[in-house]
């Protein structure tokens, strides 16, 4: 198991989890709670982030306050489910730059293919979270990950909606520097690649495809 993986505990994320793994789940309740619960996950994720103090006049006097000190942040959505996601972070973020990896999953070997790379130009000297809501045979996200180490960057943080066992233990094979985030781990991967009990296809529901 990946070392540097936690799993999210909080019993507000836990209830909207469920209400996205419900099938009955309308695609605008799906879009909305993704947000919901994404917006959650920036809170997490950047709770390690160093602060340093700067001189601010309040209405009342002149103090000492903290800000974000250190690099600068951005997102970086594996596409396309990890669109989804983006918004809600962005929210809590909103200086955050964003980039967009496109992958997708060949049906027969169940491997990464890339098909678009859009990133700002100083990814190396950034923080980068990327975000995929399902982490299921790991190999979109370590193909996310190895690209963006070839760009430069050292400073990379994994968050995700749910996780299996096999895409965890992906990552830590070929990642285990990388934080992993999650709402949940799950039990297993299907014959077809998708999370049991997961939620089904994330991409699919976010956008109404399926």
């Amino acid at each position: 198991m990946h070392l540097n993986l936690t799993e999210v505990d909080h019993p507000l994320l836990k209830h909207k989890l469920t209400l996205l793994r419900n099938a009955e789940t309308t695609t605008d309740n799906f879009r909305r709670v993704v947000r919901e619960i994404a917006a959650m996950m920036a809170y997490e994720v950047t709770r390690d982030l160093p602060t340093e103090m700067i001189t601010v006049t309040t209405p009342v006097t002149e103090c000492q306050a903290p800000v974000i000190a250190g690099k600068k942040l951005c997102l970086v959505s594996i596409m396309r489910a990890g669109n989804g996601m983006i918004d809600g972070m962005i929210e809590l973020l909103p200086g955050a730059r964003v980039g967009h990896i496109g992958l997708y999953r060949d049906p027969h070997t169940l491997q990464a293919v890339e098909y678009y790379y859009k990133v700002p130009e100083d990814i190396d000297e950034r923080l980068v979270i990327v975000v995929d809501p399902m982490l299921a045979t790991g190999n979109s996200a370590s193909a996310a990950l190895s690209r963006l180490k070839e760009d430069g960057v050292t400073s990379l943080k994994f968050v995700c909606l749910l996780a299996a066992p096999e895409g965890i233990s992906t990552l830590a094979e070929h990642h285990p520097e990388v934080p992993i985030l999650a709402s949940a781990v799950d039990s297993h991967l299907n014959d077809h690649g998708y999370i049991v009990p997961g939620l089904g296809d994330a991409g699919d529901r976010l956008f109404g495809t399926r």
